[in-house]
């Protein structure tokens, strides 16, 4: 295909284009396209009459561009030496402007306005239908309309009781590990706070720490500890091994003192004094806690001689 047939194809794809309203964004890379080829044309082209017949057309090509794409701004004309075009300058096109971004269809839904005409459908009774309790007003959560509720035909299963505990357990081998790794000091004594603040028990302390058995058989040193509940292996293991136990009591104040001291003092309270255990408590526990926390234990009295 001759340069000519080339210009004039381009130009007959131009007015195809414009007829049917097609898209901006193949159009223009159409032009640059054909601009770019035309370009490389003339200038490996040593014929002059080409170079003119171009310059002649392409003011054709620009205007017929022009008539359906957008210029934002205009790119810096090139030299006379560079530009087959002559004194043509070339255009930038957008093909997206900020001012015609919008919602695809469906994509956005207008709320519903009730009782405002009956031009809305929603007018009048707003949906509510013609008189009635449903249409007056509002009833309680859970009414049937006055027959026996769900909540009050099922049974009852169980109960929960008010003086239940709970405790948080820790084995020996586990505080034998922590010893071993140099995290707690087996010559002070050893308190629930002493185990929290070294990981061997959790952040939540609800009624104190339960002393398990569990990996006994790795104490070999004395050790002092004091905690809520310890079961029966777990003592004779520790009084083996020359250390003791002692079953103390705090309420839920007295372990936030025993915790958490530098609460107290930012609030700008004094730390309170330790509670005494309700009477069911009294038999399962052999001291009250001591605030704040201490770092020697007290001797078990022995048994004065009759």
């Amino acid at each position: 295909m001759s340069l000519l047939e080339s210009i004039v194809y381009a130009n007959e794809l131009i007015r195809m284009h414009r007829d049917a309203n097609a898209q901006q964004l193949p159009l223009v890379r159409f032009h640059r396209a054909v601009f770019g080829v035309l370009a490389i044309r003339v200038n490996s082209s040593e014929r002059e009459r080409d170079a003119q017949m171009l310059r002649s057309l392409s003011s054709i090509l620009i205007k017929n561009a022009s008539l359906y794409t957008k210029p934002i701004h205009h790119l810096n004309p090139p030299s006379k030496t560079d530009n087959p075009f002559g004194a043509h300058s070339i255009r930038a096109y957008s093909l997206l402007s900020l001012n015609d971004l919008r919602d695809n269809k469906g994509a956005t839904k207008q709320k519903t306005r009730k009782g405002r005409g009956i031009g809305s459908g929603k007018g009048k009774t707003a949906g509510r239908g013609h008189k009635g309790q449903k249409a007056r007003g509002t009833h309680k959560f859970g009414f049937e309309g006055g027959q026996t509720p769900m909540r009050r035909r099922m049974p009852k299963r169980g109960f929960k009781n008010p003086f239940s505990l709970e405790f948080q357990p820790v084995g020996l081998g586990k505080i034998a590990r922590l010893i071993n790794a140099g995290k707690i000091d087996s010559s002070e004594l050893i308190t629930m706070k002493t185990l929290k603040d070294t990981g061997a028990i959790g952040k939540q302390i609800r009624d104190g720490v339960r002393l398990m058995g569990r990996g006994s058989e790795h104490i070999q040193w004395p050790i002092h500890l004091e905690v809520s509940r310890v079961t029966v292996r777990a003592k004779e293991a520790v009084e083996a091994a020359g250390g003791s136990v002692r079953k103390v009591y705090y309420n839920e104040l007295g372990f936030r003192a025993l915790l958490k001291p530098e609460w107290f003092a930012k609030k700008g309270r004094l730390i309170p004094k330790a509670a005494r255990p309700p009477p069911k408590q009294m038999d399962k526990v052999d001291s009250i806690g001591r605030l704040p926390a201490p770092t020697k234990p007290i001797p078990f009295s022995s048994p004065s001689p009759a």
